[in-house]
This record gives structure tokens, sequence and C-alpha cells, in this order.
């Protein structure tokens, strides 16, 4: 089903940009006759050489009924304490119950994010790639609201296939909507424009939260059927005990070995200095802390090379450390990274958390078309596809972290077999995107940056992984 305003077109049609001089465009969707009843040369009068083209073709009406029926359910959320309560002691009826909440979940929270893309103005949706994803969307709806009750451990693998195809589909979602954001700044304001972003990406990490937990678990059962686990291990896709230092330290030799690779072997690379409460720990996703840390790591090793380069007198023999503090408080863990990499400039500042705009868009628009699958997962950090701590997989497929535990190759996740990000490339949503990462199990990530000296990061996250995941409420949706 297309937007409200084109669900009865089937014209393919080129829209190139438009001119408000020439034609008025509505701020939001129309009435379905008031565009299905315009002649197919008023588009044609919206063409304009000064933007980029937009192409996309519509595709056939389907009934909107099916879809209402699923937006008027709420999405239950779930907290980290609960996936590891639900699957310490796995068993069948369990299994199955995993299951059958993923079956009527999945299809809830894709219905509200259609009905969230409709909403947008009509110039936005006609994006090509905001249209992609809302194909997507809708194929993955429509599949998912069709799978039957679950009833045995069978139609739990025929579920597990689906899922799996599903998640290999939407790998390029990040990259779609963030070339989609780029393209329609200035097609609708800014701070709606982010507004949308921040809910559809937050519950795209909601979906593939629950179902690679449901994945994980099933492969769980099948090596080892009722099986209690202990507090050093995985309960599905979440890390029991997570050990910010040693979060910390890999990504920190994941970001040195990629400057390396973008610097050349001779560069200058700052060390990286971790203090503070260095045995604090708290179940995580590891996937989605490492996504955070590596980046911010990599914007102020990148940061500190580069301003190193250019005042090496300043500094001494080598550039300044990248300090990194571990606080542990009673309801949350503080991780601090700080540099002295010259700060944020203060043409940047002020669009530091916006996906649509700033400076260096064609740049930025340029880097995400290399990058067309983007998970969001420290894998896309490899230079060469490659860090030599990843390769060191054992037999059963486990990566060794520390010489204390092994983490399941298949927690790298959605994850798995994506395409390098060259280390050159500067996306332009990594903070943005961190952000949502962090929000997600109700942390924050804030930045403090003195131009001319440095930046300090603050990444904060809840302790106990009792909080709720934050998603969009009806209210949300409907002020989008």
């Amino acid at each position: 089903m297309l937007p409200f305003a084109v669900q009865n077109v089937t014209k393919t049609f080129r829209l190139s940009a438009y001119s408000s001089a020439r034609v008025s465009i509505p701020t939001t969707a129309a009435p379905t006759t008031a565009w299905a009843s315009r002649p197919h040369d008023t588009y044609k009068q919206l063409e304009r050489t000064d933007r980029p083209r937009y192409t996309h073709t519509t595709a056939k009406w389907r009934p909107v009924q099916a879809l209402d029926e699923w937006v008027a359910k709420e999405a239950r959320p779930i907290s980290l304490r609960q996936l590891m309560v639900f699957g310490r002691s796995l068993t069948e009826a369990r299994l199955l119950d995993s299951a059958n909440y993923v079956r009527t979940e999945l299809p809830t929270r894709i219905s509200h994010r259609i009905r969230d893309m409709q909403r947008l103005p009509y110039v936005v949706v006609t994006n090509r790639h905001i249209g992609d994803v809302y194909e997507l969307y809708y194929t993955a709806f429509d599949r998912f609201r069709r799978v039957k009750e679950i009833k045995t451990l069978e139609d739990n693998d025929e579920f597990c296939s689906v899922i799996a195809e599903m998640l290999r589909a939407h790998v390029d979602v990040v990259p779609k909507l963030a070339m989609g954001a780029l393209e329609c700044n200035g097609l609708m304001p800014a701070a709606e424009l982010d507004s949308f972003m921040n809910i559809i990406l937050k519950s795209r990490i909601s979906r593939r939260v629950i179902a690679e937990q449901h994945v994980s678990l099933t492969n769980t059962f099948k090596l080892s059927p009722g099986e209690k686990l202990s507090e050093s291990e995985f309960i599905g896709q979440v890390f029991i005990k997570c050990v910010a230092r040693d979060v910390v330290e890999r990504c920190g030799r994941a970001t040195q070995e990629l400057a390396r690779s973008a610097y050349g072997p001779d560069a200058a690379i700052p060390e990286i200095r971790v203090d503070g409460d260095l045995e604090v720990n708290f179940p995580y996703i590891v996937s989605q802390l490492e996504y955070i840390i590596s980046e911010l790591l990599r914007n102020s090793v990148q940061a500190v090379v580069e301003h190193y380069s250019k005042n090496p007198n300043k500094h001494g023999d080598k550039p300044p450390p990248i300090e990194v503090t571990l606080c542990e408080t009673q309801q949350h863990v503080i991780i601090r990274i700080s540099d002295r990499g010259g700060g944020i400039s203060r043409d940047v500042l002020p669009h530091l958390w916006s996906f649509g705009k700033g400076p260096s868009t064609p740049q930025r628009l340029e880097s995400l078309g290399q990058v067309p699958l983007m998970a969001a997962t420290l894998q896309e950090l490899k230079p060469n596809g490659k860090f030599s701590e990843l390769q060191n997989i054992s037999p059963n497929g486990s990566i060794p972290v520390d010489g204390k535990s092994h983490i399941p190759n298949d927690h790298y996740g959605s994850l798995a077999a994506l395409l390098t990000r060259p280390p050159h490339l500067r996306l332009g949503i990594s903070l943005p995107l961190s952000r949502v990462y962090a929000e997600y199990w109700a942390g924050s990530l804030e930045l403090h940056s003195l131009e001319g000296y440095g930046v300090d990061a603050f990444l904060q996250i809840s302790k106990l992984g009792n909080k709720n995941e934050q998603l969009a409420t009806r209210a949300a949706m409907d002020a989008v």
C-alpha cells in the first residue's frame, strides 16, 4: 500500500524536483482524489534541474483494511532483563511462546512505521530511497501478517527461515534512509525529518532485536534443550556480563588498526587509555555497544591524527592520548571518551545530530552510495574486511574475547556477511545513529566540544537492564 496521496495512482513518473513558484506542493499528504485527478502534464511542470533526480514507480493499489487492523494494536516493549529471564531456562513451550510473540509483534511494529511513511509529504515519499524502504516494509508486513500460529518446532523452524530471509533483505535500509534524508533536505522541516528518522531507526533496531533474539534462542535450544545458562554466557543476543573495559579495549584496537589502514603504517596513531571503574559490567547486546564505542573512538582517533599532523610541534613527539573513563553508579554506567583533536567547528556543531541537514551533503551522499549494505556493527569498521582479532574464530564459531570468554559468531548478527566499509569513508550519520542506539535501552549520548582543543563524549547506559526499549507511542507517531 502506498501513501494516502497515491493509493490509486499506478502511473510511472519522474520527479526531478519542484518549484513552489510553479506549483504548490502540500506539506502533508493530500486526499487521494486530489493527486489522482491531476493530469500527467502537471508532473512534468514540477521538473527543475538544480536538484537531484527522484525516480519512483508506484506499486499497485493494496487494501487499507489489513494495515488498519494492525496499526490499531500497540507494540509490547520488552527489557534486557525480560529477555534474560525468559531465555535462561529454555523449554519447548517457552520457545514456541517466543515465536508467537515475535510472529504478532513484527507486523504490529512494521505497520506503525508504514503508517508514519504514509503521513510524510508526498514529495518525500517519491524519493527513490524512501520509496524502496517503503516497499521493503510493506513486503515484510504482508509476509509476517500471514504467518499462522506456531504450534510445533517444525513450524518454528519455518518461521526462523522467514525471519532470516527478511533480515537479509533489510540490511540496506539504514543507508537508504540516510540517503533519502539527505536528498529530502529542504522538502520538509529539518526537525520533523530528524524526528521521523529517529523513530523509524529505533523501531528498526527493536524489530531486529526481537527477531535475532528468537533465532538465537532457537539455535541454543537445538544445541542444548532445557539447559540452564550461567551468568558468564549469552542468553540469545544478550551478553549477561558485558565488561565495559573489554569492549572499549577491543574497539580501541580495532579503530587504531583502521586508522593505520587509512593513514598508512607510519602514521602517528594516538594511544587509547582506559581508567576508572575497570571491573564494571552490565547486561547488554554486545554488537550495539561495540558500534557506539567504535564510532566514538573512530571520530576521536581521526580528529587527533589530523589535528596532530597540522600541529606536530604543539604536542611533542607523539599525538596526545585518548582518555576513556569508566564510571559506575547505582543505576547507570557512564563512559567518557576525551580527545584533544581540536574540537568541532562551529558550522558543524548545530547539525551534529541531524540525519538530513548540515555541511558536506554531496560528500556524504557519495560515501553512502559506496556502502549499500549497513547493519551498523563493529564488523563494518574492518579495514579490508578483517581485523586480526576477529579472524581467530574457534571451531564452534565463537570469537575469543581477551582470553576470558567467547562471543558466538552469530551474535554479530544481522551482522555477519556485510559489505566492508572502506576506512576513508565518512558517512556523516555515525553520531545520530549512535545516539539512537544509546537511547533505545533508555541510555543517552552527549558531546561537549571545546573548539581548538578537543571533545568529551558521554555515553550513559542503564546498568541493571530493567529499562524497556524506547518505542514510539501512538501520540508520538501522530505528531510526526
